[in-house]
């Protein structure tokens, strides 16, 4: 038996663009996006705990090979096929990720399925800001931004972009106003995420609220699991997407 075999594989279509997802749980909904090298066994417990708190959990596969461990392989793998692909900004700035209106389709359906205020999106890694991408689509209510780390932080410019276009920052800076808030987690030592914090505080304000641990280390949900970070990741999520009556 595998990880994901009480996983429902299916598939998203959008804009001529096609990527498996895996589905699991009930409850309201939360797109959790894999960070390199993809769906590992640690992204994979992850979301089974985020089911296990009473969501629907949809992880699409973007890239990497599902279930493989954390290795130099498979990092390697897995950077080799960010760095063809069209989908995704690598160093320049400014841009939003091209995968992003994927994703917020991808979001919207689940939304429509489920209903209830919204959906939570959360990007970890590369794929950390992916998350204030989707909530340009008000389907999105949850967004968590976990280690942002593109585009990669070669020079000061590119470490403290937030990987969104201008356009697409003032309707991040919007919805913010309008009182959907922004959770931030990333260990203050992490050279990956840059100053994209600093970023995001002097851009939305009291709206993003970040959790920073102590550290050098990376990934806060999974390789370097913080117990309190994941606790507060899905209080976010409870308190965002089931408010109380």
């Amino acid at each position: 038996m595998t990880l994901l075999d009480s996983w429902t594989l299916g598939e998203h279509t959008a804009d001529g663009t096609t990527h498996p997802t895996y589905r699991k749980g009930s409850g309201p909904g939360v797109v959790v996006i894999h960070e390199i090298p993809g769906l590992t066994p640690q992204v994979i417990a992850f979301g089974e705990e985020v089911v296990a708190a009473g969501f629907t959990v949809v992880m699409p596969h973007l890239f990497g090979t599902p279930e493989a461990p954390v290795g130099a392989r498979s990092v390697a793998g897995a950077f080799r096929q960010v760095c063809v692909s069209r989908e995704f900004t690598k160093l320049a700035t400014g841009e939003t990720t091209p995968v992003a209106g994927w994703l917020r389709s991808l979001a919207r359906d689940l939304h429509a399925e489920l209903g209830g205020p919204g959906v939570g999106a959360l990007g970890m890694c590369f794929t950390g800001g992916f998350a204030l991408a989707m909530m340009v689509d008000t389907s999105v209510a949850a967004p968590v931004v976990c280690q942002p780390s593109a585009p990669f932080p070669v020079g000061r410019r590119r470490a403290g972009d937030v990987n969104l276009s201008p356009a697409d920052l003032a309707v991040v800076r919007e919805r913010v106003a309008g009182g959907c808030q922004v959770l931030g987690v990333q260990y203050d030592g992490d050279v990956a995420t840059g100053t994209r914090f600093e970023t995001l505080t002097r851009e939305l304000g009291e709206g993003f609220v970040r959790i920073d641990l102590p550290g050098r280390k990376h990934a806060t949900l999974t390789l370097h699991r913080d117990q309190g970070a994941v606790d507060r990741v899905l209080g976010f999520f409870e308190e965002k997407l089931r408010p109380a009556p």
